[in-house]
């Protein structure tokens, strides 16, 4: 038998038992790729992480993101959580995390003992648009009437700067009552070949100066994330495109509904390469323990 190390945690947040938790196996050297779905399955968190050796040394890890159905290419809270318990474990100060969607690069604040306070992910990939829906088509979705989408600025769209979402604004009202509905989904799939098992909705609302966000993604075995930072750094760069900005940032609430309250600070900025968005939060540790494979 084998045994490894995991470490879980809640990100986005300060106080325990908040925020979105996240398991990461520090060590997954020698785990197959069906192990560490099957382990995902098992834990039942929106992901988890597993850390391999770079391919390329000059990085710190090669990262592995899987929720209890899939492989993601690049997600938010598990780079934030996986940056957290490395930097606490290995140290350093700005790691490296090899992705399916390119290099992520972490940035680590600390107290004046040494202590992690809170990891910043660059997300890899500049903002990329892509198709847009109706309000008929996606408000079910969420539960929700056709005219509880705002459309002023923006129809919903698929956003990604390394994950893609569709991001749908809708009164602050509509955002309180939405609620994911798996068999609306289930045909949008159906009827978008090109989403199927990956669509998943981050639902944004303006409530005064601040932002309030929820993310549905029951293709993914999500069916509500208390805190999606690969979502809110491409609703960011997205903000930001709209306003025409050069740089801004943002305070995303979400989780809230769930009772899992989390915070994420966002910035955009504008590059030679397209709209830049970073991410980032603090942690705290939960549990320790080993699986036996």
């Amino acid at each position: 038998m084998r045994q490894y190390r995991f470490v879980t945690l809640d990100v986005f947040t300060d106080t325990r038992f908040g925020g979105n938790p996240l398991a990461v196996f520090p060590d997954a050297r020698g785990m197959s790729d069906a192990e560490m779905q099957a382990l995902a399955a098992e834990f039942n968190l929106s992901e988890t992480t597993f850390v391999l050796p770079p391919e390329d040394p000059a990085n710190t890890a090669r990262v592995r993101i899987f929720t209890p159905k899939v492989e993601m290419p690049f997600a938010g809270h598990p780079n934030v959580g996986t940056g957290y318990v490395i930097a606490s474990e290995r140290g350093g100060d700005v790691l490296h995390f090899e992705e399916i969607a390119g290099l992520v690069e972490i940035r680590i604040a600390r107290d004046a003992s040494g202590a992690v306070t809170q990891a910043d992910i660059a997300a890899p990939q500049p903002l990329s648009l892509g198709a847009e829906f109706t309000p008929v088509q996606l408000a079910p979705c969420a539960g929700l009437e056709p005219w509880d989408v705002v459309t002023e600025n923006h129809r919903p769209v698929i956003a990604s700067v390394g994950n893609p979402f569709v991001l749908m604004q809708v009164t602050p009202d509509a955002l309180t009552r939405a609620k994911p509905v798996e068999p609306e989904f289930h045909r949008v799939m159906a009827a978008m070949p090109d989403v199927a098992k990956r669509l998943a909705i981050y639902l944004y609302a303006r409530d005064g100066a601040a932002v309030r966000t929820r993310m549905f993604g029951p293709g993914l075995g999500v069916k509500e994330d208390a805190a999606t930072g690969s979502a809110a750094v491409a609703l960011a760069a997205m903000l930001l495109h709209l306003s025409g900005a050069e740089r801004d940032e943002w305070d995303f609430v979400q989780g809230v509904e769930m009772g899992r309250p989390s915070l994420l600070r966002c910035t955009a900025r504008r590059t030679a390469d397209g709209i830049r968005s970073t991410v980032g939060g603090g942690c705290v540790t939960v549990m320790q323990g080993e699986a036996i494979l």
